[in-house]
């Protein structure tokens, strides 16, 4: 029996080819709630205005979402999809320079890029390439995997630059895979991670129609590997899933996880009714047929 298979997977490269869309930025904030009552109606209102001439526009792109968050880690979740790091610079700086920001508390936040890692079009490639007899990372081996990026990005493109989705429900938490002492995901070989990562994404699919999942990458930008924000009609949707998930072995022998956040999704015309107020003149009505 030949060894080749055995020869093929040693001479891999151990990291898979990731593809790289929006930059995406969460921030959570606490509401000064005493300051905030302190002022008088329409100077609240006037804040309020103000707030959503910046920031309706920006939803209407899909582009930036508010969230009214449950529990004691916040109060409201501003979450933005960008095409840059520059792009979500403007959109922070912007929020920076509203007066609501004189009562916003920032808690936490969450830098990533929108990735889809591509272990199963990876390991094909990887082993079509050695058997053309490329050496790893040689010009010919780097220019084959450049064309593969550019056909995968291309095709797609929906996944890797969607707008923010409009469901009433987001579970947004960070993780890592596990680096100890006796288990460490990264050591092992890539068509193990491939399987394991195969098995992973079978369970998100089952799940088609009833949560939109989003996968962000964050290594080198924030404190975890990678940011996992879900959305749906049903809340009880995000804990099936993520209790099913447990139980495959990437999850259940190398997953770790951060804080979760979840809330409610809040039209930005409605942030006044969410603060204790009323501004229907914060949207014009729509015109008359």
């Amino acid at each position: 029996m030949s060894s080749r298979p055995n020869v093929v997977s040693a001479e891999m490269p151990a990291h898979p080819i990731t593809l790289e869309g929006h930059s995406v930025l969460h921030q959570m904030f606490r509401f000064r709630w005493a300051e905030w009552n302190k002022l008088g109606e329409g100077e609240r209102l006037a804040i309020l205005k103000e707030a959503g001439q910046a920031l309706c526009p920006m939803e209407e792109k899909g582009e930036t979402a508010l969230f009214s968050m449950l529990g004691h880690k916040g109060d409201l979740m501003l979450i933005h999809f960008r095409s840059s790091f520059d792009e979500l610079n403007q959109a922070e700086l912007a929020v920076k320079h509203l007066r609501l920001q004189g009562y916003l508390e920032q808690t936490n936040s969450y830098l990533s890029v929108i990735e889809l890692g591509l272990y199963d079009s990876t390991v094909k490639l990887y082993k079509q390439l050695l058997e053309k007899g490329l050496q790893p990372h040689s010009a010919e081996w780097e220019k084959e995997v450049q064309e593969t990026i550019e056909r995968q990005k291309a095709a797609m493109a929906p996944r890797l630059f969607p707008k923010i989705p409009a469901h009433r429900y987001l579970c947004f938490y960070p993780m890592d895979r596990k680096r100890g002492e006796a288990i460490n995901f990264y050591t092992q070989d890539i068509e193990h991670r491939q399987k394991q990562m195969e098995a992973h994404g079978m369970v998100g699919r089952r799940y088609a129609g009833k949560v939109q999942q989003i996968i962000t990458g964050s290594i080198g930008f924030d404190d975890w590997e990678w940011g996992v924000d879900l959305f749906a009609a049903d809340p009880l949707q995000f804990k099936k899933l993520i209790y099913e998930m447990r139980f495959d072995e990437v999850s259940a022998v190398y997953a770790s996880f951060g804080t979760f956040f979840v809330g409610l999704r809040v039209p930005i015309d409605k942030i006044a009714e969410l603060l204790g107020g009323t501004l229907p003149e914060l949207v014009p009505p729509p015109p008359t047929p």
